[in-house]
């Protein structure tokens, strides 16, 4: 039969069908668990203290206040020598104080990818050095999670290294010279004495001109070798101080007191200017050409004869000159207690006659008319000539007593032998020029201002002057074609008295006084001559 014996297969089961994503999910579970712990290790990590730009601006803050010991605590591995090294440059360059500016861009600090960094910056240096600024930089470093300074020598300096260090050269003194009119110095010690004293009087009101400090410089030396410059600074250059003397006019005025042994002055000037050309004392260390303070006794009658005139007096009109006079209740003489009679006003000018001058005042001037014109002259006029120097003063008088003294140049009238000579250039000038030494824009000019005379003064003037030389005692003096001027004498101190002799000729007016001079011009002319004459052998520019 069909069908006995065979074996029919059964079919096999079939397997369930698999569920999508299961294996899957176990193995994106487990990388999860994996995950989480990593982070869980990176998590437990300390983090770094702070930041590199913290620690750069506390390293630099703690150098610029010389905390070394906080600088050091800053730094990875400090040398035994760091604090030594950076004290040792900060006194051998002699500062005062170091400044820093950070100024790398972006928050002033740079990382690198191996967790390196640099804070670049500028040093500033201050002392008696040059200026010197550098730049440089701060290497930092993370280590034990704070960051740290790495130190080198190049820290303090780019420059520096082993074996190197910085010092500052001082050079010798530097001085402003003292020049006079024609580019000589007279600050030399070879000078003549009273130029060295106009000098010395220059230095001390110049002090801060003349005086230049010395060139220093910043070297980088290595061994003790100057390996380069890193700063320098000259000695700051200024022209030199020049002054008005004129040498040759000094050597004729010291020349001429030569002809005295008795403390004596002389000064010149320039009448059109008030440049002082020459300045000679003779004897002792006293500046009595600048700083004396002399009754101007007769010379002074320059003055009131001027007054006189412009007044209405007449030149030629007949005055009494008796050798003594009683006025306002003070006895005047003459000085040469000489009596002339009857003779012109301008005659009794050149004899100087005092009792005739001081009747006239009284009789004719008012005390505040006589004023005015002295101090058209410079009497009570400010100036400043550069180095020390004293003012003419004419007190107003007070009755006709202190009238009659003071129109002779006595009382409390005082007068240097500058202050004498300003009087002559403005009679030659026709204007008081403040004297000077140095260049007015050198000195203030506060209250200084030129005082032109009233014409009808000056016509009186140089109407009489002209006149003395050939007409006053002094005529046996030969004084130079074209001279005018004016002798006198005045009483000074006990039974002291003074001879002076003022003058002009062409654009040079001068004085001179001589202590203990007797009553005359007899001391005094000879050497205003000789100090003339002396010009005509070696005549100015």
């Amino acid at each position: 039969m069909a069908g006995q014996g065979e074996v029919c297969a059964q079919p096999r089961p079939e397997t369930p069908p698999r569920r999508p994503g299961r294996g899957r999910t176990w193995a994106i579970a487990a990388g999860l668990v994996l995950t989480v712990a990593v982070a869980g290790v990176i998590w437990a990590q300390p983090r770094t203290r702070g930041t590199a730009d913290e620690t750069a601006r506390r390293y630099l803050n703690a150098w610029s206040a010389q905390e070394y010991a906080v600088m050091r605590e800053l730094v990875l591995d400090p040398p035994a020598d760091f604090e030594q090294v950076h004290r040792g440059v900060f006194s051998a360059l002699q500062l005062d104080a170091m400044a820093f500016r950070i100024h790398t861009p972006s928050g002033v600090f740079a990382a690198s990818t191996e967790e390196l960094g640099h804070a670049t910056f500028t040093a500033t240096l201050t002392g008696p050095g040059p200026d010197f600024a550098y730049e440089s930089r701060l290497n930092l470093v993370e280590h034990e999670h704070r960051w740290k300074v790495s130190w080198s020598p190049a820290t303090v300096h780019p420059e520096l290294k082993p074996g190197r260090t910085l010092r500052l050269v001082t050079g010798g003194p530097e001085t402003v010279p003292i020049l006079a009119a024609d580019g000589s110095r007279i600050d030399t010690p070879d000078a003549p004495r009273s130029v060295r004293q106009l000098a010395g009087s220059l230095k001390t009101r110049f002090r801060d001109w003349l005086s230049v400090g010395r060139p220093t410089r910043i070297e980088l030396v290595e061994d003790g070798r100057p390996v380069r410059t890193l700063a320098e600074n000259s000695a700051r250059q200024r022209m030199p101080l020049t002054t008005t003397l004129d040498p040759r006019v000094q050597r004729a005025g010291a020349d001429a007191l030569t002809l005295t042994g008795k403390p004596a002055a002389l000064v010149a000037l320039k009448a059109s200017t008030g440049e002082i050309l020459a300045s000679v004392n003779s004897r002792g260390g006293f500046d009595r050409a600048l700083m004396g303070r002399y009754p101007p006794g007769s010379t002074f009658t320059v003055v009131t004869a001027s007054a006189l005139l412009a007044n209405g007096l007449s030149a030629e009109q007949v005055v009494s000159c008796p050798a003594r006079r009683n006025v306002g209740g003070v006895r005047l003489r003459n000085p040469s207690s000489r009596g002339y009679g009857g003779l012109p006003f301008r005659a009794a000018f050149a004899h100087a006659c005092d009792t005739t001058v001081g009747a006239l005042a009284v009789s004719s001037l008012e005390a505040e008319r006589l004023a005015k014109v002295a101090g058209d002259v410079g009497f009570g006029a400010p100036f400043d000539p550069g180095v020390p120097a004293v003012r003419a003063d004419f007190p107003v008088p007070k009755d006709d007593a202190a009238l009659a003294s003071a129109s002779i140049g006595q009382g409390r009238v005082r007068a240097s032998p500058l202050n004498m000579a300003a009087v002559a250039a403005a009679t030659a000038h026709g204007m008081w020029q403040p004297p000077r030494l140095v260049p007015a824009e050198n000195v203030p000019t506060d209250g200084e201002a030129r005082r032109p005379l009233e014409p009808s003064v000056t016509k009186a003037l140089r109407s009489l002057l002209p006149a003395v030389v050939s007409e006053d005692p002094a005529h046996a003096v030969r004084f130079p074609p074209g001279t005018a001027g004016k002798a006198g004498s005045a009483e000074h101190g006990s039974g002291r008295r003074l001879s002076w002799f003022i003058g002009y000729r062409d654009d040079l007016a001068f004085s001179v006084v001589v202590e203990g001079g007797g009553a005359d011009s007899a001391t005094a002319a000879p050497i205003a001559a000789r100090f003339l004459k002396g010009l005509e052998r070696n005549p100015i520019d």
